[in-house]
């Protein structure tokens, strides 16, 4: 697709003025509820979706096709980040009125990254075919680690700060509570971070490694830089909300990464055909439609018996709830009473 400069500073203009008015909204802090969170992750993909269609009618259905695929991937690849969110907002108590300006920089952050990646990805693309082969081989190790990961069955509901946020704390000092929105306090005449400025930090290092896999990802269903760089603002964009929207339903959805996995493994696949094909070898060329199919019905049947394993857990978790209650006391229980 041929973008001209003109096109590419009114897109960076559109999406900054989006940004604005999310911040706009988000700016005093309070507790999001889920009828707004809900209505404003409506707009957000409304918005997304008025953009590829826009591209079609343009005359460039390719590029529609690209961005839906790119938007789709990298939106569900967010919701998956999601989890890790929840994780650091728990380890670190953040105030629920406070967790949206948490989000929002970390939204911020994860923007500006994806635009170095992006930049940087597409140079090398351009002058170095040869990368395909690593991005492909790259993802493929993604998808088995993420499948290892969910068979291990490990216990994930705590996050642990890596050597470099520690070095930080250690360094500059954390105050022993929040201050409202401020980043950095005076204590006893020392400057000091916030706990609140330690989570955006966290948010922050964990933005670098999800780019490290979402970019590469995309750059496997096109190489259009001005498309994957919409698709992915697109993604990020409403990632806020729907936080607080689908907060208590990421629990529900045990077998996404299974379904993340076969994504990222069909995308790695793809790059490598496509490599292959680059270098004059005859193999298969997989179309942006049968991508967008494949990555859709992947999604819509790993989100079907997510919701039927969650619901059959819980059944089974109330059926011995239950058992435990009408029970009676055990022998010893029983000994103890009469002596």
């Amino acid at each position: 697709m041929d973008v001209s400069w003109t096109v590419w500073v009114l897109t960076i203009v559109g999406l900054s003025t989006l940004i604005a008015v999310d911040f706009f909204i988000g700016r005093k802090p309070h507790d999001v509820s889920t009828k707004e969170a809900g209505i404003w992750t409506i707009v957000w993909i409304a918005l997304a979706v008025l953009f590829g269609a826009g591209l079609a009618v343009l005359g460039e259905g390719k590029a529609s096709g690209e961005f839906f695929a790119g938007f789709i991937t990298e939106k569900s690849l967010s919701v998956d980040n999601l989890f890790v969110f929840v994780l650091i907002m728990a380890k670190f108590a953040v105030p629920s009125q406070l967790q949206q300006r948490v989000l929002l920089i970390g939204v911020l952050i994860a923007l500006v990254l994806r635009a170095i990646f992006i930049a940087a990805g597409a140079a090398v693309i351009a002058n170095f075919s040869w990368v395909f082969y690593i991005f492909g081989a790259f993802l493929i190790y993604t998808a088995w680690k993420l499948i290892q990961e969910a068979r291990a069955d490990e216990d994930d509901d705590d996050w642990e700060e890596n050597r470099l946020l520690k070095s930080i704390e250690h360094r500059f000092g954390v105050a022993d509570k929040y201050h409202g929105t401020k980043l950095f306090i005076r204590n006893n005449g020392k400057r000091v971070m916030t706990p609140l400025m330690v989570v955006m930090l966290a948010i922050g290092m964990t933005d670098v490694l999800f780019a490290v896999d979402s970019i590469p990802a995309i750059f496997g269903l096109t190489q259009d830089p001005y498309i994957v760089f919409t698709a992915n603002a697109f993604a990020l964009m409403g990632l806020r909300q729907l936080y607080f929207l689908i907060g208590g339903l990421l629990k529900k959805l045990v077998h996404l990464s299974y379904g993340l996995s076969v994504i990222l493994g069909f995308i790695g696949v793809k790059l490598v055909l496509h490599a292959l094909h680059e270098n004059g070898v005859h193999v298969p060329v997989v179309s942006i439609p049968f991508s967008l199919a494949v990555i859709g019905g992947v999604l819509v049947i790993t989100t079907i018996t997510s919701l039927i394993a969650s619901k059959k857990m819980a059944a089974a978790e109330a059926e011995k709830d239950a058992k435990a209650e009408t029970a009676g006391p055990s022998d010893e229980e029983s000994r103890s009473v009469n002596s």
